[in-house]
C-alpha cells in the first residue's frame, strides 16, 4: 500500500463532529421569577430574519456576548389549551374515518404534518389491526402502494408480493399503469422502503416508475408536478423530519381541500416545539459558557448551535428535551477533542491523551500536558454526570458502555493520525469503517441508547460492548460518513486531506472519473438505507426507539452534506433558521 504523508495533520468534515461555521442571532428565551409570561432576548440588534433569507455570518463563534439584548415578549406556550383540544379532535376524526384507503390517507397526513407523535398508539393499533393482516384485492395502484409505504415506514412487515398482481406474465409493471399517474407517484414513495434481500420486484418497481414520472412530468398539472419532483428528487422517508414538517405544513395550506383542524394544530405545534428547542438552546448555552472550554482552549470551535442542530435531527419527538440537551453536550466535548487531534496537538501529546483515554482514570491525566488536562476533566465529569442521570433515572450502570464508544472513538482518531503522519494508506473498508467511530455516530447512539431507555435489555445492550456494532447503527453511521465525504470533498482537498471515500472508491474498483466515484457511493448508500428499512421491521437486535435515531442520523446527514457547489453554508444556516428562529405563520 502507499503511504499518505502530511507534515502537519489537517482538519477534517468527519460528520457530527463536522465543521458547519454557523452564525445567527441567538432568542434566549426564560421566564423572569415572578413574572407571568417567557421573554424573549435577541443577541443582536436587529430582528430575526426570515427564513428565506440567506444569513452568512463572518464570525465562527456562535454566541456573540457584544450586543445590549433587545427584550421581546413572547406567548410561549400561550395556545397549549387550543392545540390540546385540536389534537382530540384529531383523534376523534381518526376514530370516525371508516373507508380503509381515506383512513390510510388520514394517517399518512398526520404523521407528514409532523403531529403523528401525539397520536402513535392510535396510529399504531390501527395498522396492526386493520392493514397489516389481509390485503384488499380491490385497491389499485395507489392504494397498494399507500398500505405498503404506511406499514413498513411505521415498522409493520409487509411482502413486496403486494406488487405482483401489477405485473404481467413477464414480470414486467403492466403498461397501462402508466396512465395512473397518483399510483405511480406511490409506487416511488414505497420503492425507497425496500429491504437487502428479496425484493427485485421493487427494483423492477423503480425502474418503471421512475421512467415513466419523467417522461410525462412537463403534461402534468402544477400540483401533481410538484409531488413528482419532490418524490423523484428525494422521498419522504429520507427527509429530516421536522424539516419536512415545515415544508408540508406550508404546502398543505396552499391546498384548497386542506383539513383546518389539522393544519391549524400542526402550525401551532410545530412553534411550540420551536419554542421549546430554544429554550433547550438556552440550557447548552448555559453550561457551556459555565465550562469554559473555549476561554482556555483558544483553538477549539464554539459551536453549540452546531452541536444542537444534530440532536434536533436525531430526535425530533418533543418528549426527548433532556436527551437531546446532554447529547449536545457529548457532541460539544467531541468538537475540541476533535480540534486537538486535528489542529494543535503533536503526535507525542495525542499518543499520551489516548492512553489516558483508554485507562480512563484521573491519575492518568497527570502526564498530559495543561491543555489536554482541562478537556480530559471536561469529558470524564461529563460522562459520569451522564452514567449518574440514567442510575437515577433507570437504574442501569452504564459507564462501561459510554466509556468504550469514547475509548474506541479516541483510539480511531489516533488511527487517523498515524495516517496522516507517515502512516500506510487505508483501503476503502478500514478508511469507512474507522471514520465512521471519529465521526462521532457510535458514541451518540451508544449514548441515546441508554438516554432514552426504552426496549434496553442486557442481552441487547451487551452489544454494544464489542465489535462489529449492531447493523442499524453500522449503517447509518457509514451513511453519515459517506454523505459527509460527497459533500466536503471538494473543501477537503483545498486543505490537503488526501484520503477520503471517493478517491478510494476510485483506486480500488478503478473508475475513471470522480463522478463515478461518487455515483458508486450513492449506490452504496442506497444499499444501507435498504439495511436500516430491514432493522426498521425485523428488531432483531436493538428496540424499535434507537432504529427509529439511527434511521434519523442517515436522515439529518443527508440534509447537512446533500448540496448544490458553493451553496453548502447557506443552506444550513436557512435550514437552522426555519428549525429554529422563525415561527410558522399560516
Amino acid at each position: 500500500m502507499g503511504c499518505i504523508r502530511s507534515t502537519t495533520h489537517t482538519s477534517t468534515n468527519y460528520g457530527i463532529n463536522s465543521r458547519l461555521g454557523l452564525s445567527f442571532p441567538v432568542p434566549i428565551i426564560y421566564r423572569p421569577a415572578g413574572a407571568s409570561r417567557n421573554i424573549s432576548i435577541y443577541m443582536s440588534s436587529s430582528a430575526a430574519p426570515n427564513v428565506t433569507q440567506v444569513v452568512v455570518g463572518a464570525n465562527d463563534a456562535l454566541l456573540q456576548y457584544t450586543h445590549q439584548p433587545m427584550l421581546i415578549p413572547s406567548e410561549v406556550d400561550a395556545d397549549t389549551e387550543r392545540r390540546d383540544y385540536l389534537l382530540e379532535k384529531a383523534r376523534q376524526e381518526l376514530s370516525r374515518t371508516t373507508k380503509p384507503t381515506d383512513k390510510l390517507k388520514l394517517i399518512d397526513m398526520i404523521q407528514r404534518l409532523g403531529i403523528g407523535f401525539y397520536l402513535e398508539d392510535d396510529i399504531n393499533a390501527i395498522l396492526r389491526t386493520q392493514f397489516s393482516v389481509n390485503v384488499i384485492d380491490e385497491e389499485d395502484l395507489s392504494a397498494t402502494g399507500l398500505r405498503f409505504r404506511m406499514l413498513r415506514q411505521n415498522s409493520f412487515p409487509i411482502s413486496s408480493d403486494i406488487f405482483k398482481r401489477f405485473q404481467d406474465q413477464n414480470e414486467k409493471f403492466d403498461e397501462t399503469l402508466t396512465n395512473d399517474t397518483l399510483g405511480v407517484i406511490e409506487l416511488v414513495r414505497s420503492i425507497i422502503h425496500g429491504e437487502p434481500k428479496g425484493e427485485e420486484i421493487l427494483e423492477e418497481a423503480m425502474e418503471f416508475s421512475k421512467t415513466r414520472l419523467k417522461r410525462s412530468l412537463s403534461s402534468l398539472p402544477a400540483q401533481i408536478k410538484a409531488d413528482v419532483g419532490q418524490a423523484l428528487e428525494l422521498p419522504t422517508h429520507l427527509r429530516m423530519a421536522r424539516l419536512e414538517a415545515r415544508r408540508f405544513i406550508e404546502q398543505y395550506a396552499t391546498q384548497s381541500d386542506h383539513n383546518p383542524i389539522l393544519l391549524e394544530l400542526a402550525t401551532l405545534d410545530y412553534n411550540h416545539v420551536q419554542s421549546q428547542h430554544q429554550m433547550e438552546l438556552v440550557e447548552i448555552t448555559r453550561w457551556w459558557k459555565q465550562l469554559g472550554l473555549v476561554d482556555q482552549l483558544s483553538f477549539a470551535r464554539d459551536r453549540p448551535l452546531e452541536c444542537f442542530l444534530w440532536t434536533v435531527g436525531l430526535l425530533p419527538e418533543p418528549k426527548y428535551s433532556s436527551c437531546r440537551i446532554e447529547l449536545a453536550k457529548t457532541i460539544a466535548v467531541l468538537l475540541v477533542i476533535d480540534d486537538i487531534f486535528d489542529t494543535y496537538g503533536k503526535m507525542d501529546d495525542l499518543i499520551l491523551f489516548t492512553d489516558a483515554i483508554q485507562r480512563w482514570d484521573l491519575g492518568a491525566m497527570e502526564s498530559l500536558p495543561e491543555y489536554m488536562k482541562i478537556c480530559y476533566m471536561a469529558l470524564y465529569n461529563l460522562t459520569n454526570e451522564i452514567c449518574y442521570k440514567v442510575l437515577k433515572e433507570n437504574g442501569w450502570t452504564v459507564l462501561p458502555y459510554l466509556k468504550s464508544s469514547w475509548i474506541d472513538m479516541i483510539e480511531g482518531f489516533m488511527v487517523e493520525a498515524k495516517w496522516f503522519n507517515g502512516g500506510c494508506a487505508p483501503n476503502l473498508e478500514e478508511y469507512v469503517e474507522n471514520g465512521v467511530s471519529t465521526a462521532g455516530s457510535y458514541m451518540a447512539l451508544v449514548h441515546l441508547f441508554f438516554l432514552i431507555g426504552e426496549g434496553v435489555t442486557e442481552q441487547n445492550a451487551q452489544l454494544l460492548m464489542k465489535k462489529p456494532y449492531p447493523k442499524a447503527f453500522s449503517s447509518a453511521g457509514r451513511i453519515l460518513r459517506l454523505w459527509d465525504d460527497l459533500g466536503t470533498a471538494k473543501e477537503e482537498q483545498e486543505r490537503g486531506d488526501l484520503a477520503s471515500s471517493i478517491n478510494l472508491f476510485m483506486k480500488e474498483r478503478n473508475l475513471a472519473t470522480e463522478e463515478e466515484g461518487r455515483e458508486c457511493i450513492l449506490e452504496d448508500i442506497y444499499g444501507y438505507w435498504k439495511d436500516l428499512n430491514g432493522e426498521l421491521v425485523s428488531q432483531k437486535e436493538m428496540p424499535l426507539a434507537i432504529i427509529k435515531v439511527a434511521l434519523n442520523m442517515a436522515r439529518a446527514s443527508q440534509v447537512v452534506y446533500k448540496h448544490e457547489e458553493d451553496s453548502y453554508f447557506s443552506n444550513v444556516d436557512n435550514y437552522v433558521q426555519a428549525l429554529l428562529f422563525t415561527p410558522l405563520i399560516i
